[in-house]
């Protein structure tokens, strides 16, 4: 690792010393010479090696897998001419523009029906633990039942803080002001809702992630779907199931790792910081070298150092947003019941009628899922480190995650790009998530005309966080498929995926990542709608014994 972080330092000087890489460069942003009536027709730029591998990877692998996550189950109005093309229909649909005004029809995609199908079992199936379990989970996050001689490697606090470094991100930026400009106002009521029932799938799966975790003579744990798939499904009498969907999972956590939780957050953190720091536009490889070695830093020591970092930055970065927040809130006070009556009666009677409110569900329904990850499993793999030996305990700790994720945070931005009005502002020229973050901005800027520097560092601290939790998550799976010796392997790879992530712009492997994360849905719930009743009897069993009083302060 000494070497590698060398080899980072050189790398820095030498991209001081040497321009932008070319394929760094949007030619849209290049100058032009000469009045445009005099200028010759623009050739078309031969497309380089890496487009043309881009666009392949995108057509035959890509597509063929968003076709089925994306399918649109809602198929019979699709009269818009964007449905006829497969690429653009599942990037139109990935994106959420799924009632805007050019389109009265509505699209459902196959992955939120699933997520949100689940999430509403779990909700059913464990008594609606999401309320009921609310002010424990609370008590257990403080530290009331912290037991020392406990196994683990991080206390609730930090597993929770590592798990939410995870999800809250660019999506509680840009994808909530995105979701509402294509939904209208009626979507935070929705993202709430779905929040809601998140919270229940998040105690299922993080409480099998600490019932099933395995904790070496080392003290490391490794923990989450990979394992609660194989050993939970084998001891139900369905090895050979278990096993695929176990290492159907493991692979497709790795795949996201690289890309949605690495190469997409290093792009927009670039972004972001070259637009209020000039000194970094145009030396993108210096910007990636220099936060690989800052997440270099930071995943060497595994989950603890994680687990620290994490507790010390997500804290911090939400307080920061929601104070700004309340003060945009404060200075529109007078709009808020507007806004309000706004969100609740386009919940359910948009001007598109029954189609519209279907559509505006939807689009609510798949911004929160997306954003909270509730369902997808990754957060288990996190909260299966923490030191307690009641499983149940971090399982009500971690339904506070789509609480403060979607409930807090999303609800936030979702009120204040209504309140201020920015979502009906187009923000044409830019791509789906920088117009997020420019109307997010917009709003913000309105009363803090300072804030678009808050937000950049924001976006930084977001990215980063995310970065450094989604290696942990990717590289537990590798130990489960590859052993604990090829750990520093990964690390080294997902380093250097934070360096391209910087000065590539490579669509078709960012999609196929977010197409990993969202695909580990589909054996992560499955095997968690087996397992839900061995869930439901340690519930029992725990909240029989805390209601008698068994458990005092200090005991685990």
């Amino acid at each position: 690792m000494r070497l590698f972080i060398r080899a980072l330092a050189l790398g820095a000087v030498v991209a001081l010393a040497l321009p932008a890489p070319s394929f760094a460069q949007d030619p849209a942003d290049e100058p032009t010479m000469g009045a445009p009536s005099e200028a010759p027709p623009a050739e078309e730029p031969e497309p380089s090696a890496l487009d043309r591998l881009d666009q392949a990877f995108g057509t035959y692998v890509v597509t063929p897998i968003g076709a089925v996550l994306m399918f649109d189950l809602i198929f019979w109005d699709n009269d818009d001419p964007r449905l006829h093309d497969l690429p653009g229909a599942i990037q139109w649909l990935a994106q959420g523009a799924l009632a805007d005004s050019d389109h009265q029809g509505t699209a459902l995609p196959l992955i939120v029906l699933w997520l949100v199908l689940g999430a509403i079992y779990f909700t059913l199936r464990m008594g609606f633990i999401n309320l009921r379990g609310f002010k424990l989970a609370v008590e257990i996050t403080r530290g009331k039942y912290d037991d020392e001689q406990d196994e683990g490697e991080v206390t609730h606090f930090q597993a929770l803080s590592s798990a939410l470094s995870a999800t809250v991100g660019l999506g509680n930026i840009a994808g909530v002001a995105i979701a509402v400009s294509a939904g209208g106002p009626g979507a935070v009521f929705w993202m709430i809702v779905a929040g809601f029932l998140g919270m229940s799938s998040k105690f299922v799966e993080c409480s099998l992630g600490q019932m099933y975790r395995t904790v070496d003579d080392k003290g490391r744990v490794l923990g989450g779907p990979m394992r609660y798939l194989r050993e939970g499904l084998g001891g139900l009498g369905w090895p050979r199931l278990g096993k695929g969907l176990a290492i159907v999972f493991a692979l497709m956590c790795i795949g996201g790792s690289f890309g949605g939780g690495n190469m997409f957050q290093a792009n927009q953190a670039f972004a972001q910081t070259a637009r209020v720091l000039p000194f970094f536009e145009g030396k993108s490889l210096l910007f990636g070298l220099i936060i690989a070695a800052l997440v270099g830093a930071v995943i060497v020591g595994g989950i603890k150092r994680i687990g620290q970092v994490a507790g010390a930055i997500v804290p911090v970065m939400c307080l920061i947003y929601i104070v700004a927040g309340i003060v945009i809130l404060g200075a529109n006070a007078s709009a808020i019941p507007e806004a309000l009556g706004k969100i609740f009666q386009e919940a359910f009677t948009p001007r598109a009628g029954l189609g519209g409110m279907l559509g505006v569900l939807v689009t609510g329904f798949r911004r929160a899922a997306f954003s909270n990850e509730a369902g997808i499993g990754s957060a288990s793999i996190a909260h299966s480190a923490a030191a307690t030996k009641e499983p149940i305990r971090e399982g009500l700790v971690s339904l506070l995650e789509p609480f403060i994720d979607t409930i807090v945070i999303c609800t936030m931005t979702g009120l204040v790009v209504v309140v201020t009005g920015e979502y009906l502002h187009d923000f044409q020229g830019a791509d789906s998530t920088a117009r997020g973050v420019l109307m997010t901005s917009a709003a913000f800027e309105s009363v803090i005309p300072w804030f678009p520097y808050v937000l950049a560092i924001a976006v930084f601290l977001f990215a980063f966080s995310t970065m450094i939790s989604w290696s942990y998550y990717g590289e537990r799976c590798w130990v489960f498929l590859f052993g604990d010796g090829a750990s520093l392997v990964y690390r080294i790879v997902f380093l250097g995926f934070v360096v391209l992530g910087s000065v590539l712009n490579v669509g078709s492997v960012i999609d196929f990542s977010d197409f990993m994360v969202l695909g580990m849905a589909f054996p992560n719930i499955l095997g968690l709608v087996m397992l839900t009743p061995l869930v439901r009897q340690k519930l029992d069993d725990y909240m029989l014994r805390h209601s008698k009083g068994d458990f005092e302060v200090g005991d685990a």
